[in-house]
Parts: structure tokens; C-alpha cells; sequence
């Protein structure tokens, strides 16, 4: 009776730790590749970088600045659109052009489609990082015309690298940052569209920490979280509990970053979903490219390996959720393609 009932509490154990096992399984089985491609199939220009994406009617388009080489002055800001099941030719749409004939590089392109069916298209132009300013532009008919260039106010650049979030009363909000005084990051507010803005002081002391590029998580109306690159081998979060007026101090997070763009989304399932290399520099650096989700934002479960090969470069990714609820992912190939998967979310 003694042995029967020791066997009778181990196939109890044995199916409880499988049925864990299982589980933890479909959670980490969760995405899945759906489809993969270049959105460049014939590059237009030598190097491209920091790519960005949204829905627009019937496919996507996207964006990214491309030329030469980062920084310099011929490069411009590219678009592409898919419809119809492909990618169309990129063409530039702008770039650092000046009116007494001097040329300056542009970075870090990000689109915001507003509900009226507009697209602003936000850039930064100038000699770097520490020296560039913010600029925009707009188009009404999903990016077959454009409208003419806009300088934004000293020490507002727009959403820096990655998407900004409009809330449902009409405020566009921008996480950005700062490189002019070490990294530092802040947020940016516009409740019209790029006419008007405020923004916030920055959120850390450069001296302390150095953070850039945030990508922002949407918890509720007033709770929010920003994960950022950073000079500490870690992504770094910082989280709102007032609609991003102000904010708590940075601190670190689990995951490694060997000083590389990363980007997240808040899906409409509540899960939070990152892209970013899964590094720190050990020699792979940039060359592991991965997806993780995490359901508050602090503990993250990876998801997919999209890219790893020592040497090479897969970087500055962006992601959306589309209408049916995928996964839009952007990212710098190897600084010659820009290549863009889809996820599905089970």
C-alpha cells in the first residue's frame, strides 16, 4: 500500500511538471514568423539605417535615411510602400539640403498617421547627433506628394527614433532624447500636429547615466514606461503614472544592450513586445537581432532569434501591431537592406 501510494504521488508530480513544462511552452511559443523580405530588393543607395513603419490603407510604408554612409551629407530620408502584396521603389523624400546651397546628412525618420488620414513624417538634419535639429513634413495622400519642409523649435526633435503615441484626446506623445550634453532623454508633447510643443526636462543626468532612443509602453491612460538604449550594458526603463508629465528615475532592467536602438509595442492582447539584441558586447554585439514579450513590462521571456551571425549587423529595428493584430517589424540589415518580417501572435 506504502509503495502504491509513493507511485500514485509521483505520476501526480510527473504530470504536474509536465503540464508547467507545457505551458511554459506555449507561452514561449507564442510568435511566429509569418513571412520575411527585403523591402529594398535593388538597394538605391549604398548604405541605409533606422528604419520606421506604419499602417497606412490597403499595406504599410516605411521609412528610413539612406546614402553614402551614416553622416554623410548626400544622405536623405527614403520611403517605400507596400501594396498589393510587394514593396514598392524607395524614393527620397527629403534630406539636408540648405537654401545657401550647403548639404547636411538626416537621421532617424519616424511617421505618425493621424486618424484625418494625414502623415507627418519627422526627421532630424545636421552635421551629428550632438548638432542636429528637428524637422517635418506631411502629406495628405499617403505619401505621393509632400508637403513643404518644417523646422521644429530649438530643442524639440520629435519622436528621436522610435514611434510616438497619440492618445484619444489628440495629444502626440513623443519620446525622445538629447545627445548635445552626454544622452539624455525627455518627452515631447504636440496637441496639433507638429505646430505647437512642450516637453519635459530630461529625465536623468547624463553624468550618471547616459540614455537615448526610447520606446514607450502603454500600461493604462496615466500609466506609461519608456525602455531605452544606454551606455550601461542594459536597457534602461523609466515609467509615468501621470500621461507622462513626469516621470520616476531610470533604473535598470534585465535585459542587455550593447549600446544599440531597441524598439516595443504595447499589443492589444496587454502584452508588451520588444525588439532589441539580446547582447552585451561580447563579441556578437549587434549580431543577434531577438523578440521578447513580457506581461508587465519588468519580466521578459524571449520569443525568437530573427538574426545571429557573429561580425555582422542587425540593428535599429521598429515594430507596430497592424489591424489584424500582427506583428510589423522593420530592421537594418548589415547597413545595406532594410528588411521587414511579420509576426503573428497566437
Amino acid at each position: 500500500m506504502h509503495r502504491k501510494n509513493c507511485l500514485l504521488c509521483f505520476m501526480l508530480l510527473l504530470c504536474s511538471l509536465t503540464g508547467a513544462q507545457n505551458a511554459e511552452k506555449t507561452f514561449k511559443k507564442r510568435l511566429q514568423v509569418l513571412s520575411t523580405v527585403f523591402i529594398d530588393s535593388i538597394p538605391v543607395t549604398p548604405s541605409c539605417h533606422a528604419s520606421n513603419i506604419i499602417e497606412i490603407p490597403g499595406g504599410f510604408m516605411a521609412t528610413w535615411f539612406g546614402g553614402e554612409h551614416e553622416s554623410h551629407p548626400l544622405v536623405g530620408i527614403y520611403i517605400a510602400k507596400f501594396l498589393n502584396g510587394k514593396w514598392s521603389t524607395p524614393k527620397e523624400v527629403a534630406n539636408g539640403k540648405q537654401f545657401n546651397g550647403k548639404q547636411f546628412p538626416t537621421y532617424n525618420p519616424v511617421l505618425q498617421r493621424y486618424p484625418d488620414g494625414e502623415i507627418v513624417l519627422f526627421y532630424k538634419v545636421g552635421p551629428g547627433p550632438s548638432a542636429w535639429w528637428g524637422m517635418l513634413t506631411r502629406t495628405t495622400d499617403n505619401g505621393n506628394t509632400w508637403s513643404a519642409l518644417e523646422k521644429l523649435p530649438n530643442q524639440i526633435f520629435g519622436p528621436i527614433k522610435n514611434k510616438a503615441y497619440l492618445t484619444a484626446s489628440g495629444v502626440l506623445i513623443c519620446p525622445s532624447s538629447s545627445e548635445d550634453s552626454g544622452w539624455r532623454t525627455h518627452v515631447e508633447f504636440t496637441a496639433d500636429k507638429g505646430k505647437t510643443w512642450k516637453r519635459t526636462l530630461a529625465l536623468n543626468n547624463s553624468k550618471d547615466m547616459g540614455i537615448i532612443q526610447p520606446a514607450l509602453l502603454i500600461h493604462s491612460d496615466k500609466h506609461m514606461q519608456m525602455l531605452m538604449r544606454s551606455q550601461q550594458d542594459t536597457i534602461m526603463s523609466v515609467e509615468s503614472y501621470d500621461g507622462g508629465q513626469h516621470w520616476d528615475k531610470p533604473v535598470r532592467s534585465t535585459l542587455p544592450n550593447p549600446n544599440s536602438g531597441i524598439d516595443a509595442v504595447t499589443h492589444s492582447s496587454g502584452l508588451h513586445i520588444l525588439v532589441y539584441n539580446p547582447t552585451r558586447k561580447d563579441g556578437l554585439d549587434r549580431g543577434e537581432l531577438a523578440v521578447a514579450i513580457s506581461k508587465d513590462g519588468k519580466r521578459w521571456d524571449h520569443q525568437l532569434t530573427l538574426e545571429r551571425e557573429k561580425g555582422s549587423e542587425f540593428s535599429y529595428p521598429a515594430i507596430i501591431e497592424d489591424k489584424k493584430h500582427n506583428l510589423q517589424i522593420t530592421y537594418t540589415w548589415n547597413r545595406k537592406r532594410i528588411k521587414h518580417v511579420v509576426v503573428q501572435l497566437n
